[in-house]
């Protein structure tokens, strides 16, 4: 493995209800409004709910037990297992619907901000350093200008943003999903982080993807028990991919009145990884806008946001931020704004050869036979027509065309001349 970033120390499992830095109150109605809603009986299903190990999930039983909130029912049959089964007593469900009526959040403890603050410092995206042959082995399924990647190499280890521009469909977004597949280690992903007592989810399973570990891997965290804080997913490096429908608020807590609970921002669930932000300038909002709210967290490494109260707290901001647009920089931003961009990477369309590469990897992979008086017409006849100006879209465009008009026909799969005519007509429109 070529990538050189430095192995991620895994959180470790609290050891004692007071090392997971939540307050006896929290801990005693989280745990109450997960087993009310969840219908638990059982310690060990309980454990797994709420995430905590099983010692101190029976811990936390005994208290609530002391306080006449949990009762116990008896031994049952669990999986194979005989284990003894609980049940909320009436005060048990009373205390359970005053909390769910001050906060729906139930489920796994969340992490105090301070600890997921000192694990993120663990994982920094900042810190990785990926070779030129682990790029290179990144895109491999690209055809990409030469020198693209020495100019890429640099940028992604800095840590600091990137803003790709250049003709429309050159591979600009593919490009960003190839940087993010070179990151290649795993981070801690917290399902939920508590600051001032308020809860916010972290943990989405549209960003983050969860890493198996390899059973044959001695070493692995699956080997050795997963003894890593459960209230944590161990997960690939994250990436969020925005594009028109970006909007400012989308960059800060999500408050539902109805349920009173918070969901993180886009930037902060990216934390650790790779934010792109594609089709820079088709959002409502100005590019000048979104790369202003960007400033201080890009400079400084750190974002502020606040709650509904109006109070506000500082959360890193750890991520890769990727600009991609089919605008020129100078018809979206100030000189100020471009300064804070730290490399800026034109992305030019392929040339003849490139192009030729593109299409037989495109016909291959769609099995769609080459033919070489088709190729020459193309060529020769059409694209004289755009001044040979070829993009990294028009192989995969005309191959579908091409096999769309063979299965109307009734016919096999098949490149010819007027196949080819057929095609380009719907490439461009047409100006007369």
């Amino acid at each position: 493995m070529n990538i050189q970033a430095r192995n991620v120390q895994a959180p470790t499992q609290p050891a004692s209800l007071r090392d997971t830095g939540l307050t006896m109150v929290m801990l005693r109605d989280i745990f109450l409004k997960t087993v009310f809603r969840r219908h638990l009986t059982t310690a060990s299903d309980i454990s797994k709910a709420i995430c905590l190990p099983l010692g101190l999930t029976n811990d936390l039983i005994e208290i609530v037990r002391e306080q006449n909130l949990l009762e116990a029912m008896g031994n049952r049959d669990a999986g194979g297992h005989v284990e003894m089964s609980y049940a909320l007593s009436e005060s048990g469900k009373a205390r359970a619907i005053d909390a769910l009526a001050q906060s729906e959040y139930f489920g796994p403890m969340p992490v105090p901000l301070d600890d997921y603050k000192a694990q993120t410092e663990r994982q920094a995206v900042r810190d990785i350093s990926i070779s030129k042959q682990r790029l290179q082995d990144a895109m491999a399924h690209l055809v990409l200008p030469d020198g693209l990647l020495d100019q890429l190499g640099p940028a992604i280890n800095s840590g600091k943003s990137i803003l790709m521009y250049g003709p429309p469909g050159n591979g600009k977004s593919s490009i960003s999903n190839g940087i993010r597949d070179a990151l290649g280690d795993r981070i801690f992903v917290p399902r939920a982080i508590e600051y001032m007592g308020q809860v916010i989810t972290v943990y989405d399973p549209i960003v983050h993807d969860i890493a198996e570990e390899s059973q044959e891997n001695p070493l692995s965290l699956r080997r050795a028990g997963g003894r890593f804080d459960s209230r944590y997913v161990r997960c690939q490096r994250p990436t969020v991919i925005t594009g028109g429908e970006l909007t400012l608020d989308m960059l800060d807590l999500k408050y539902n009145p109805v349920s009173r609970t918070y969901q993180a921002s886009l930037q902060l669930k990216s934390t650790g990884g790779v934010f792109i932000v594609d089709d820079l300038g088709r959002q409502a909002e100005s590019p000048q806008a979104l790369i202003n709210r960007w400033i201080v967290p890009m400079e400084s490494g750190y974002d502020i946001l606040a709650l509904q109260s109006g109070e506000k707290f500082v959360v890193p901001f750890d991520t890769l931020v990727i600009f991609s647009t089919n605008f020129h920089p100078r018809e979206m931003f100030d000189d100020a704004a471009l300064r804070r961009i730290a490399y800026k990477v034109r992305i030019d369309g392929p040339n003849q050869e490139q192009f030729l590469q593109i299409l037989a990897r495109v016909c291959q992979a769609r099995q769609l036979p080459l033919d070489e008086q088709a190729i020459v017409h193309l060529l020769r006849d059409r694209y004289v027509e755009v001044n040979h100006v070829y993009a990294n879209f028009h192989a995969p465009f005309l191959v579908d065309q091409i096999l769309s008009i063979c299965a109307y026909e009734g016919i096999a799969p098949q490149m010819s001349p007027e196949l080819i005519d057929r095609a380009w007509d719907n490439l461009f429109v047409r100006d007369d």
